[in-house]
């Protein structure tokens, strides 16, 4: 306890009092909070040791030591209550964090406060403000119900330990600071402010979206998927990364903070009012998401992030979607690609796509079967006999000139996967980062916080990836991994880098399933059990033809590529006609709808955690058209005018109808609500795939016939001389009258309208 001496020296600059046991003033006190005791009051007072007494109506118990009156004069305390807090560790921790946020949002902090440390290892921090206020709770950490951070102001008062100095100025140096400087005080102590974040969706909303009891809504989805900060990253900078909270600064904003985001919780908190987001609130994703598109509205914010793909989609029977219109009319002359196939529906949106986008029915047909057979995966299989089991992996390349648009008529079809892949891919960041940060603890500290595993990678499409990287992601992710490239030639040349080993033999195994396993010399082994791997991209015709070696055809490599050639011609028209949203949110969420039905429900397990397909057959009806079927490829294959590129790859196409009729089936009984007839395919399917596959083979027929022109042409036009581009063209023409102009200007290396003067001339000069 100070001499009296002394502490008469704080009555000169403050209203005192004198306190017992429990820091509780043995006096009523109330007159102090406008006026100063007189000296020899607070001396009888502050001197008194004896039992309880009355003393001019007030009863006085023996005193310990004296407070300081808050509210007098201006003086307002900052109280930082670290008892709360279990480890003088923790305690050091959040002081030292939050000294270091006040020493950057206040210039010049050390010259305008004066602190104070506290018998329990807290702190006061002393100023005068013209802005005093009552006694408020700042702060509060989460999990505890005491404050961390209160104010002492008016009606208020601090004990005193003047022995106890933290800061370069003492209790006779306070002075006052600006409003702005208080502001930034509060702001950053609210900084450590937890409270559990409110539903800000309505009951009413959640019926929109929720089927029932378990299904995950499209806000609860988001804020599981999505980090906050991906949300508003475009509108902040980080101005302070810590171990649990990420400090933030809106662009252009003076002051040293904005807000902050919780890293544990997934939440934004602003104290900043100069955004489009409520300030001191918590804000989780899927708020942040709509005040930022929607101005606020949730019920507006849930239907697009539903739309988008979020939440679980659980479609009835009864909540098929229904065609929008009937099926427009094509013509059919154009049209080669068996659209038929496909539900009424499906058909509606490809034509759409066509009118639309210009995106080529071949090209949208043969990338929705490749989405198909990823959606499946190695859930079902067909066994076309006993003892024969079928998966549905495909191998597609869609050819066309460069500008033609297959990329974009692929990813019209694909979008939906490649949605829930990236959201898979930054979930699967999200949590491996959580995980480096808990593995990289001691052994001490891992005890003291909940356990964090290692996330398991379920991204299931890819682009450009090694085979070993490949395969590793397959372990994890294994009922299918889809390749999709915009350059399909990409995917050939990584093959057959390796001397010790033929990656092209180890993808020949995995178009049929069969168990794989990747050894290189510098890593360890990577096996896949049931290997699913659909390939799809675009190629150009020059490049396919290339591809022809004689490798690829002893091998049989090219013989499993399904072929997409169309005859499509870059148009000249502008169209202003748009695609609609309606059809794009109606494909997108019957897509995203069957890919979680196959993954989640469809897909079983044994006991050791390997998929167990359900194996699919032929009904009666079935059976006989494909005994047809694999009669008339027999045919084919041993009839004297089909060359040999042809008959070897019918076998191909035999495997190929079955696949096609699982897809088919499995497809139709699900967007029908037919699931519990998918264990026969009936002769509906089966005949649709027959269409397909024959589709596919005209295809190879027109590479066969375009390659050998080409290579013609070549013949033709290298004689081993050195010659102009007329005069090979002379020497083409000379021995082909009736050749193809513009593969001829391709290997000449001019335009169609030279090709065209050359053939001028040549015609002259023979009348």
């Amino acid at each position: 306890m100070l001499e009296t001496s002394k502490a008469l020296k704080f009555l000169e600059h403050f209203s005192i009092i004198t306190v017992g046991d429990n820091k509780v003033p043995n006096f009523l006190w109330t007159e102090q909070q406008n006026k100063k005791l007189k000296p020899s009051k607070f001396k009888e007072f502050y001197e008194y040791k004896g039992g309880i007494k009355k003393k001019d109506g007030d009863e006085i118990v023996p005193t310990t030591n004296f407070g300081i009156v808050t509210g007098y004069d201006f003086l307002e305390v900052l109280d930082v209550d670290l008892k709360v807090l279990s480890t003088t560790k923790e305690k050091e921790k959040i002081w030292d964090e939050m000294l270091s946020l006040f020493k950057d949002a206040i210039f010049d902090f050390d010259d305008k406060f004066v602190i104070y440390k506290t018998q329990s290892e807290g702190f006061h921090i002393l100023y005068k403000t013209k802005r005093v206020e009552g006694n408020l709770k700042i702060s509060k950490l989460k999990g505890h119900k005491e404050a961390l951070i209160e104010t002492r102001g008016k009606k208020g008062y601090v004990f005193a330990y003047p022995d106890k100095k933290y800061s370069k100025k003492s209790y006779f140096e306070i002075e006052f600071i600006s409003d702005e400087d208080r502001e930034s005080l509060m702001r950053v102590s609210k900084s450590f402010n937890y409270e559990e974040p409110k539903d800000e969706i309505k009951q009413k909303e959640k019926k929109k979206f929720q089927n029932d009891s378990q299904s995950k809504t499209p806000w609860e989805d988001f804020d599981e998927q999505t980090d906050v900060w991906d949300v508003v990253c475009d509108e902040f900078t980080v101005v302070k990364d810590t171990p649990k909270r990420i400090f933030i600064k809106r662009l252009n904003a003076t002051s040293a903070h904005s807000g902050y985001i919780y890293k544990d919780d997934n939440l934004l908190y602003l104290f900043s009012t100069g955004t489009i987001y409520p300030h001191e609130k918590q804000i989780s994703p899927s708020s942040a998401f709509a005040y930022k598109y929607h101005n606020g509205d949730f019920s507006a914010s849930a239907k697009e992030l539903y739309e988008q793909g979020f939440g679980e989609r659980i479609v009835k029977k009864e909540e098929t979607p229904e065609p929008r219109e009937k099926i427009k009319e094509i013509k059919k002359e154009k049209l080669v690609f068996p659209i038929e196939v496909f539900p009424e529906a499906m058909q509606n949106y490809m034509i759409e796509c066509n009118e639309t986008l210009e995106s080529s029915i071949d090209y949208l047909g043969s990338s929705l079967l490749w989405t198909l057979s990823v959606c499946i995966g190695n859930s079902f299989v067909i066994q076309p006999t006993t003892g024969w089991n079928l998966i549905c992996n495909l191998w597609i390349a869609v050819v066309g000139k460069p500008g033609i648009g297959k990329t974009p008529s692929l990813k019209n079809m694909i979008f939906p996967l490649q949605t829930i892949n990236n959201r898979l891919i930054k979930v699967y960041i999200k949590k491996y980062k959580e995980f480096e940060v808990y593995d990289k603890l001691s052994k001490k500290e891992k005890d003291e916080v909940p356990e964090i595993k290692k996330p398991v990678k379920t991204q299931f499409i890819v682009d450009d990836i090694t085979i070993e990287a490949l395969f590793d992601l397959h372990q994890e992710s294994d009922n299918a991994v889809g390749v999709f490239k915009d350059e399909l030639v990409g995917w050939v040349n990584d093959m057959n880098k390796y001397k010790e080993g033929s990656d092209k033999q180890t993808w020949l195994s995995t178009w049929s399933g069969e168990s794989v396993m990747l050894n290189r010399v510098s890593r360890m082994g990577s096996f896949v059990n049931n290997p699913f791997i659909p390939v799809i991209g675009g190629i150009q015709p020059k490049i396919l033809d290339d591809m022809f070696t004689d490798e690829n055809k002893d091998s049989g490599f090219m013989d499993r590529v399904l072929i997409s050639y169309p005859d499509v011609e870059i148009s000249e028209i502008y169209i202003d006609e748009e695609m609609s949203q309606e059809s794009l949110n109606w494909y997108s969420d019957t897509i995203i709808n069957f890919y979680q039905t196959m993954v989640g429900k469809r897909l079983q397990r044994n006991y050791e955690g390997d998929i167990e397909p359900y194996v699919i057959r032929f009904d009666a009806e079935a059976k006989n058209e494909w005994k047809r079927i694999y009669i008339k490829i027999r045919k084919y294959m041993k009839s004297d005018e089909e060359n040999e590129y042809m008959k070897s790859m019918y076998p191909k196409q035999t495997s190929y109808t079955a696949r096609f009729a699982l897809i088919l089936h499995v497809f139709k009984c699900h967007f029908n609500g037919t699931m519990d007839k998918i264990t026969m395919v009936d002769k509906e399917s089966l005949l649709n795939a027959e269409k397909l596959s024959e589709y596919f083979i005209s295809m190879a027929k027109k590479v066969k016939i375009d390659s050998k022109e080409l290579s013609d042409i070549k013949e033709s036009a290298n004689s081993g001389k050195v010659m102009t581009a007329k005069q090979k063209f002379k020497s083409i023409y000379k021995s082909n009258p009736d050749v193809n102009i513009t593969k001829t200007a391709e290997v000449l290396g001019v335009s169609r309208t030279t090709i065209h003067r050359y053939i001028k001339e040549l015609d002259t000069k023979k009348d």
